[in-house]
């Protein structure tokens, strides 16, 4: 009776026959395309670098147009029959794309929950420094989950907890809103989530430049000085046009004649 033998792994190892050879593990994938003589098709649908359609050309044709411009033949389109293929510098290409992915990637906003804890007897000050880093965390674009603890009889009274989660709801209903509404999280727990509300930051923000720009219209109104009030203009005394008498001219009046000369023309 003949022995069939097992043929042997190319490692040289035997493995047992309840145990499987490892699997050989496939070639890693690569999201990049084909580029010049990686491409294995024979004719391709040409592309030119500003866009413009050239038409179906054998490949050779096309890696010789490609290299006529000192540019790369790049097979975007695999899946297309023929395969469509663009005259392009694949390096600026890729350096390009690259910049947009960081630059996506910086522009993205990275969404963190945040959590904040009460307690249901807590003190009015706590319970508006804890709000109003609530607040801060949902104008910088966090999510929040707020947490009330139970402690001892407290849980008897859940109805305490929710009055808390509701004020703090209504405390910064201007910047955001309830996205899980308060709920029981085990048996000493009590929780709410609230989500940034963009189009309540932007009335709010509004609404605040509005109120500053008055403010500082009033401001300046206060501050300018009264307008000052002209002293009326001296009214002149009318000009008196009544003409003063003439003083009376004064005729020197003629000697008298002497009375020896009268008795002599008397006599003549």
């Amino acid at each position: 009776m003949g022995v069939t033998s097992k043929s042997q792994p190319a490692s040289g190892r035997t493995y047992a026959l309840d145990e499987e050879p490892p699997a050989i593990a496939p070639p890693p994938s690569t999201n990049e395309p084909r580029i010049n003589d990686r491409i294995r098709a024979r004719e391709v649908r040409l592309v030119g670098p500003e866009g413009e359609q050239i038409g179906i050309k054998p490949l050779p044709e096309a890696l010789n147009y490609a290299r006529a411009l000192d540019l790369d033949l790049v097979e975007v389109a695999d899946k297309a029959n023929p395969p469509v293929c663009r005259v392009m510098d694949y390096g600026k290409y890729k350096y390009e794309a690259a910049q947009k992915a960081k630059e996506s990637r910086r522009k993205s906003t990275n969404v963190v929950i945040k959590e904040m804890k009460y307690r249901p007897k807590i003190g009015g000050g706590d319970f508006g420094t804890k709000t109003r880093k609530v607040e801060q965390f949902l104008d910088e674009g966090h999510k929040v989950k707020i947490t009330i603890m139970f402690r001892g009889r407290e849980v008897a009274h859940p109805d305490l907890g929710r009055k808390i989660l509701d004020q703090v709801a209504e405390a910064v209903e201007h910047t955001g809103k309830v996205e899980v509404y308060p709920k029981l999280d085990g048996p000493r727990n009590m929780i709410m989530v609230l989500a940034p509300d963009k189009k309540a930051q932007a009335e709010a923000k509004k609404k605040a430049q509005t109120e500053a720009a008055e403010a500082a219209e009033a401001a300046t109104a206060a501050e300018a000085p009264a307008p000052a009030v002209e002293d009326a203009p001296a009214t002149e005394a009318p000009a008196d046009t009544t003409e003063a008498p003439e003083a009376p001219i004064e005729t020197p009046e003629a000697p008298a004649p002497d009375p020896v000369e009268v008795e002599a023309e008397t006599e003549a």
